[in-house]
Formats: structure tokens, C-alpha cells, sequence
């Protein structure tokens, strides 16, 4: 930079340097591959495991567990997005006059110098060929420019000038999938939501930071269903998913994996699945001196008369795992008996094993007979405002590709001039600014239609 610039000069310069791209690139590279070696969105226990106390410390610092939402990382996407705009404007003014000259001229004697030239000889007049053959080119490529020469004419005509802007539409392209990332990466979300049958939630929290979301709507789970195939792997699992609005249900969906529900510009999908917590369950209390008993259901928090007036049983809830001494016995109800005149004392039911009260040898022994087996849902509701641009970011790369790669500028050139035996003598060039083994091709296409005239 030079001294005498001024501070946005330098400032742009410095943007549409092809050094600064290059080296954001491989910034951008360098770090993606760190993204895809170190755990993203772990726990940090899993880090902690991992990697030892003291590289989850910088893990943390530099939100390596997090690599592309972080600021840094977002960074250098907006540096590479600011480059290719400024570079594009940079070179686009010349682009754009070669698209859009003021006036088409061309050079007789650089055609005829061109490798790629045919030459042939005709018993009609100039006049007569200069006609067919202008009307041929026009039909063929567009607008015909001739000029006349001392012993015959010349003919240019061209098509494809718009395909220099082919690389353009790449740039576009490449700056709208990178603002629809930054776009959702700074206005958008993820969560992870944990909901069973019944329940209504309209508050989400964010996965990594936990930051609580207010939804504009509500979301009730209506009903789940899973089916298990005979070896007790699941086959399928479902959820009937209500959208309440002010107090009323809007609308109710069934969504599958892959098949989520999308409502103002958030997505639902079908997660996961698990075993909730039963409301209630049917007891049976047995007095062991007397062999009295009494069965009844009792929902959480609801407490019961053992017989005799003996005390009360209270169903305090549900635990998904107990273990006893080192063994995990599964599912297990959980109460608390308070005989008269005496200190309450808890007791584990496990489902599994309906006698294990037994083992107490207390006064009363209890058993689950039944209970009703409740599912939650697990949903993950995400929001990406930039996946729109992200769309039509793809939609411009394909076609920056198709008109970078198989549309051409093509220049043809024609020569028509007397020769000294009566005949007239022709000459047919060409080129094109890329693929120009298939614009000889061309040019010999043209010629043998030239020469059926």
C-alpha cells in the first residue's frame, strides 16, 4: 500500500487482494478439518475423558466444541464474504465493458491469422455468397457485421458475451450460502426437547448454552406409538403432535424420522423415544401376619390406610434405573410407609421382580400389580432463517457452473474475395474463450453448410 492513499483506499485494497482470499480459504480449510477430528457438542466429561483437563481448558476457551457457530470461525466467513464482493466489483467495470462495448468492432487480419481457419472456393459471385452466407450466420449465431473490401467483403458475428458474467453468478452464489450461514448460525437455533404424552411445552431451551427459547406457539404431544419387531427392536415410533395457538389447537400431525412438522419457519423432527414415568399404578398391600390385603391404584403423591389402620403407604414416583448392591434392577416404583406411632421409612418396587419386597420381611409387603406404560417423545426443534439463502446460493452455483463450464464467447469471421481464375475464394475462422476443440468443430460444421450454397 502506498503512503499517499487514504485509509478507505487502503482499506479496499486490502479486501480485493486474490492474497487475502487465498489465505481465508485455507484458514477456513485448516480449521473445518479441527472441527471434524475434535467432538462437537460433547459433554465435558467426554472432553475432560478425551483430551485431559488442560486442552479441555483451551477447548473451551477457543469453543472448539462448538467450532462453527464460533465467533472467530463466523469471522472468517464475513472476511471471505466482504472479499469476494469487493473483488467482484473490482474486476466486474472491465468485465463489463468487454460484455456491453458501445460498439462491436473486430479484426479482419487477426481472423485470418487464426490456426483454426477453413478455406474453400465457390463459382459464385461475391455479392451472391455475401447474402446466403449472412443470412446463414444470422440464422446461426446473431447480428452480422459486413464491411466491403476492395475485391470482395468480410463478415463477423458473435454469441455468448454474457458468459463471462458466468463466474459472477459463482461469487453470488458463494456469498449467499455464506450469509444464509451466518444468517443461521446468528439467528437460528437447536434444541433438544424431552415430551410426554399429554404434555404441552411452549419454552426451549438452546443445546449448548441452554438458553431458554419462547416458541410463538405451543407444542403437545397427543399421543406416541412405537412398534418393535420380534427381537424387541423398534420398528417404527411416532408422535401426534398438536400446535396450540391462544388457548385453541391450530392443527395435529403424525411425524416420523424424516418426516418432520414445519410451522412458521420451525422444524420438528422426530428424535428420539424413551420409557416416561407411569402417573399412577395399581398397588397390592399384603399384611404377612395376617394374609389381609387390600389392592388399589394410587396416582403420585397419593397415600393409602394399610389395613388394620396400621399406618400409610404414600406413592412418592417412579425411577427409569435402581440398582441394588452394584446390580441395575431396571424400573422401580418408589413409596414411603409410616406405621402408627413409628418413623416413615422408603421401599423400592421393581418391576421386574415382584416378590423383592418380600425380602424386607416386614410387617406389610407391597407388589405393582399393574400400571399403564407411558412414552415421552424426543424431538429436536430447530430454526434456520438462512436456509432460503442457502437454497438459492445452490440454485446460482449450478448455474454459474453450467454457463462457466459449457457456454462460450464464439467469434466467427468470413471472408468472401475474387481470385485471379473467376472463382471466388472463401475463408471461415473462428475461436472461442474456451473449448476450443469444440469450436473447430463448429467451424467445420459451418463450412460444409457454406459450401452446400
Amino acid at each position: 500500500m502506498k503512503k499517499n492513499e487514504s485509509i478507505p483506499q487502503q482499506i479496499w485494497l486490502f479486501f480485493c487482494s486474490v492474497r487475502l482470499t487465498v489465505y481465508t480459504l485455507v484458514l477456513l480449510a485448516g480449521t473445518s478439518i479441527i472441527g471434524t477430528v475434535i467432538l462437537q457438542n460433547g459433554s465435558p466429561t467426554q472432553y475432560v475423558n478425551l483430551y485431559g483437563n488442560g486442552f479441555y481448558n483451551l477447548i473451551k476457551v477457543l469453543k472448539l466444541d462448538d467450532m462453527y457457530q464460533a465467533w472467530w470461525f463466523l469471522f472468517l466467513l464475513l472476511i471471505l464474504c466482504i472479499n469476494i464482493i469487493v473483488c467482484s466489483i473490482e474486476r466486474l467495470s472491465l468485465t463489463w465493458k468487454i460484455i456491453f462495448p458501445k460498439r462491436i468492432t473486430f479484426n479482419p487480419d487477426r481472423f485470418k491469422k487464426l490456426k483454426n481457419r477453413e478455406t474453400f472456393t465457390s463459382e459464385k459471385g461475391v455479392n451472391a455468397l455475401a447474402a446466403q452466407y449472412q443470412a446463414i450466420l444470422s440464422k446461426r449465431v446473431g447480428k452480422v457485421l459486413y464491411e466491403k473490401t476492395e475485391n470482395g467483403g468480410v463478415m463477423y458475428a458473435e454469441r455468448g458475451r454474457w458468459s463471462r458474467l458466468g463466474v459472477y453468478v459463482v461469487h453470488a452464489s458463494i456469498i449467499l450460502l455464506v450469509v444464509g450461514a451466518l444468517i443461521g448460525a446468528v439467528f437460528g437455533f437447536k434444541a433438544n426437547l424431552r415430551l410426554d404424552e399429554g404434555a404441552k411445552i411452549d419454552t426451549i431451551f438452546t443445546t449448548k448454552s441452554r438458553t431458554p427459547i419462547q416458541l410463538p406457539f405451543s407444542i403437545q404431544c397427543n399421543e406416541f406409538e412405537v412398534r418393535f419387531y420380534d427381537t424387541g427392536a423398534p420398528d417404527e415410533f411416532r408422535s401426534n403432535l398438536a400446535i396450540i395457538e391462544e388457548g385453541k389447537e391450530s392443527f395435529s400431525k403424525d411425524i416420523r424420522v424424516n418426516q418432520p412438522l414445519r410451522y412458521k419457519g420451525i422444524n420438528i423432527f422426530q428424535s428420539s423415544y424413551g420409557t416416561a414415568a407411569p402417573d399412577s399404578a395399581v398397588f397390592e398391600i399384603v399384611n404377612n401376619t395376617t394374609q389381609e390385603s387390600l389392592t388399589k391404584r394410587l396416582a403420585v403423591g397419593e397415600q393409602l390406610t394399610l389395613p388394620g389402620d396400621a399406618g400409610i403407604f404414600e406413592f412418592q414416583g417412579v425411577l427409569p434405573n435402581f440398582k441394588f448392591r452394584e446390580h441395575n434392577l431396571g424400573q422401580a416404583f418408589f413409596g414411603k410407609i409410616t406405621l402408627t406411632g413409628k418413623e416413615g421409612f422408603q421401599i423400592p418396587l421393581p418391576t421386574k421382580f415382584p416378590t423383592f419386597d418380600k425380602m424386607r420381611k416386614g410387617q406389610f409387603s407391597l407388589v405393582v400389580k399393574k400400571f399403564d406404560q407411558r412414552y415421552y417423545t424426543g424431538l429436536q426443534v430447530t430454526k434456520d432463517p438462512g436456509v432460503w439463502y442457502v437454497y438459492a446460493g445452490f440454485i446460482l452455483m449450478i448455474l454459474g457452473c453450467w454457463i462457466t463450464f459449457f457456454v462460450s464467447h464464439q467469434s466467427y469471421f468470413i471472408e468472401i474475395k475474387t481470385s485471379d481464375q473467376n472463382t471466388t475464394c472463401v475463408l471461415v475462422s473462428g475461436k472461442a474463450n474456451r473449448n476450443s476443440y469444440g469450436m473447430t468443430l463448429k467451424i467445420k460444421k459451418l463450412v460444409t453448410l457454406l459450401k452446400d450454397k
